[in-house]
């Protein structure tokens, strides 16, 4: 498989606080790669430096084969970025917007005209195209994000955060057109601190914990490590306590050897929650 990111012992320090400390990793051609973690975990900071908005301090890392530091241009010209907060300017319009990407990336008029036309349609904005960025949903608004983020028909997107602030129904919908993109040959990396997100979307999953990449895997493959079923069981004082098992058979013997102190049994498929929590004692919107 095709590299597009490769970092080797990547790291990144601000004072004395090291915001991504000896990040060593691969993404492939194709994949919906996600970075997990609180806020605070190092998520913004490494696709800062994977975007060539920050400089790393230590470590290299390679973006489409360009190393980010020597070849910043090279890499941008191959990336789409979307960023958590508000990029685009909310005084003009939808269209106005991409008319400005557009430009900057050297379209002649006729082609923008026709690659703005379809990306309005790609991403459902068509009837909006008039409308300013501040009329919009905060779901219109992360569309409108993302199509500003395609006009140069970019082979990797990062998306940082695509979903937060977003209610359940926008968010599903922000993933129809995520997992569309990806079926569309786009090779995507996004952060997320929502657990279900990551499971929903993501091929591969990096789990980041205080700056430190401390497992990666298929999300699958990460709970399967802790075991695929969960028990929790509430006692007299109310204390919780988690237990994970690999198959049914071992949850059916652990629950018919607890004492009847126990007063509450749930018995549940493990998540990468569990997976968080396993490996730093935190979960991940701690």
């Amino acid at each position: 498989m095709e590299e597009v990111i490769a970092t080797e012992n990547l790291s990144k320090k601000y004072g004395e606080l090291w915001a991504v400390k000896n990040l060593s990793l691969k993404v492939f051609s194709g994949e919906i790669f996600g970075f997990l973690g609180p806020n605070g975990a190092g998520k913004t900071t490494t696709i800062r430096i994977l975007t060539t908005l920050t400089k790393p301090t230590s470590g290299r890392a390679w973006v489409g084969g360009f190393d980010v530091v020597e070849k910043p241009e090279k890499v941008r010209e191959i990336i789409g970025v979307m960023q958590q907060h508000m990029s685009l300017d909310r005084d003009l319009t939808v269209r106005e917007n991409m008319e400005l990407r557009a430009r900057l990336h050297h379209f002649a008029a006729s082609e923008r005209k026709k690659r703005i036309t379809e990306l309005l349609e790609y991403v459902g904005l068509t009837e909006h195209a008039d409308r300013t960025i501040d009329e919009l949903s905060g779901g219109l608004q992360r569309r409108a994000m993302i199509a500003c983020s395609l006009i140069h028909k970019p082979k990797l997107l990062f998306l940082d955060e695509p979903t937060v602030g977003l209610d359940a129904h926008t968010r599903r919908r922000m993933w129809d057109l995520i997992r569309r993109l990806n079926a569309d040959g786009v090779t995507i990396f996004l952060t997320t601190h929502y657990i279900e997100e990551a499971e929903a979307l993501c091929h591969r999953v990096g789990i980041l914990h205080e700056g430190q990449l401390i497992a990666l895997d298929k999300p699958f493959e990460l709970r399967r490590k802790i075991g695929l079923f969960a028990v929790v069981t509430v006692i007299e004082n109310g204390n919780a306590s988690y237990k994970y098992f690999p198959d049914k058979t071992a949850v059916a013997q652990y629950v018919q050897s607890l004492p009847s102190t126990v007063k509450t049994i749930v018995v549940r498929e493990s998540n990468l929650e569990d997976v968080f929590l396993e490996l730093t004692g935190r979960g991940v919107g701690d």
